[in-house]
């Protein structure tokens, strides 16, 4: 069922002094970003097809690449938007940001519940990389080595945003990138992985430089590495050459992972945007307090963006809802899930389940919380009758089919599957299979899909929504 535009238009006038309209919540949503937020003008969605207003008919198992405004995330960004302009007559637009940013920055590390850790804000987990560098350059002097995970497991502008050159003419970094997997999609073995990662660094810090090490928990398909434990054994065996940040930008963590590698002394990146399904552009720079260099560059630092902060505002929705939900209960959760979606992908000859080694976070992780089970499922396409056989969707035939998900196909009934609008993680190009280019889908279970399931039907009925969209992917092959 196709439904109406949700829109709270206001007409009030901006800041005292200023002539134009204060923007109205959807257009603060979407503001302080870059490019990838703007909407497209035709189909009225951003780059990860998300809009800035609840669609609660859509099927959204696409967290892994962002999520679509919940109706109570929409509900307090536009609560706090109407206390920004009711409070623009007793403070400057400044004083009120820096207040806002202030108390949202005192929840998340209340969440963390972390001693000596700082927390600075970006737009992006792309910025938040280009934060952790800029703080290790203040600290190493330049020139710093990162070594990193390949682009198709991380942020895809990352890399580059690392290498730009910075305004007085020198590089940021230099990158040495390491694949997580091999020609035909299958992972390396994170022994192989290590030793890769082990031998970069070493002969970086034989040459003088100073590293930046970049662990990722979890990638766009579900996998931590380098293994943490290769991670404290490198940090430990050059504690003056090389600092650590863990990518979470996923932030599918629970918070005893995330004081453990904290209490390494580890940076950690994290957003609002993915696994809590706020909206996209919120991200967040967790650091010790020791690390105080360069924090002038950080997001809440420069100009005032009360996007970030309505964005922010959001995610902080989905965040309380999550931790209101007890472990067990999770883990309940992500276990009959799992079972359920993995039995599919694994039956079915349209899919193919893309393989994921298990979350191992040894040593540093002493007791099982929820986060050692998946929440991310990749999956590759296949044509199963042909003349040959089974034959895999290509990259561009994969993409086609993710797009054609976000809508309904014509002549069909609201209540049927082709009626149905589904959204997955975008496709991760992962190799080749049978001299064909292939890439993924990504079905995520997100925070907001478990405070949803405890509070109203049960985990079964976001099962059932998950099978009918993955039955909606079969019918489009």
């Amino acid at each position: 069922m196709r439904r109406t535009k949700f829109n709270v238009q206001l007409s009030e006038p901006y800041f005292a002094g200023r002539t134009q309209d204060f923007p109205d919540t959807e257009q603060l949503l979407i503001s302080g970003g870059d490019a990838r937020i703007a909407l497209d003008p035709v189909g009225g969605m951003n780059k990860y097809g998300c809009q800035p207003y609840p669609d609660p008919t859509l099927l959204a198992f696409g967290s892994s690449t962002a999520s679509v405004i919940s109706q109570a995330g929409f509900a307090a960004a536009n609560q706090l938007r109407n206390r920004l302009l009711a409070d623009s007559g007793a403070a400057s637009s400044e004083v009120i940001y820096a207040r806002e940013m202030l108390r949202i920055r005192q929840t998340l590390l209340s969440d963390v519940s972390a001693s000596g850790v700082e927390l600075a804000f970006a737009t992006s987990g792309t910025d938040a990389h280009v934060l952790a560098a800029r703080y290790v350059a203040s600290v190493f002097t330049h020139p710093v080595r990162v070594v990193m995970v390949e682009e198709d497991e991380t942020g895809s502008g990352v890399a580059a945003a690392l290498s730009a050159t910075e305004p007085g003419g020198q590089k940021l970094c230099a990158i040495n990138l390491v694949p997580l997997r091999l020609a035909d999609g299958m992972p390396r073995r994170i022994t192989d992985i290590d030793t890769e990662v082990t031998a970069l660094v070493n002969a970086a810090v034989a040459l003088g430089e100073r590293v930046l090490l970049i662990m990722v928990d979890q990638s766009k398909t579900g996998m931590i590495a380098p293994s943490p434990a290769c991670v404290v054994q490198l940090h430990q065996r050059h504690p003056n050459q090389l600092m650590v940040l863990v990518d979470a930008c996923q932030f599918r963590l629970a918070p005893p992972t995330l004081r453990a590698y904290l209490q390494q002394g580890f940076m950690v990146a994290l957003t609002g945007s993915k696994f809590l399904t706020g909206p996209s552009f919120s991200a967040a720079l967790l650091f010790p307090k020791g690390l105080q260099a360069g924090a002038q560059n950080g997001g809440d630092c420069g100009e005032v963006n009360f996007g970030l902060l309505l964005r922010w505002e959001a995610a902080l929705v989905e965040l309380r809802r999550f931790r209101a939900v007890p472990d067990a209960e999770i883990t309940r959760c992500l276990e009959a899930f799992a079972i359920t979606i993995q039995h599919r992908l694994m039956s079915d000859p349209h899919f193919e389940s893309l393989a994921v080694p298990p979350l191992d976070r040894q040593p540093l992780q002493m007791s099982q919380s929820w986060d050692y089970l998946p929440t991310i499922f990749p999956f590759l396409l296949y044509h199963p009758e042909t003349a040959v056989g089974r034959v895999p969707l290509s990259r561009g035939e994969t993409l086609q089919v993710y797009r054609q998900l976000h809508v309904s196909q014509p002549g069909s009934s609201d209540d049927s599957v082709g009626g149905l609008r589904c959204q997955f993680g975008q496709p991760v190009a992962c190799g080749m299979r049978d001299g064909v280019k292939v890439s993924a889908l990504r079905l995520c279970i997100s925070a907001r899909h478990i405070s949803e399931a405890v509070s109203r039907q049960g985990i079964s009925g976001v099962i059932e929504d998950a099978l009918a969209a993955l039955d909606k992917t079969a019918g489009l092959i």
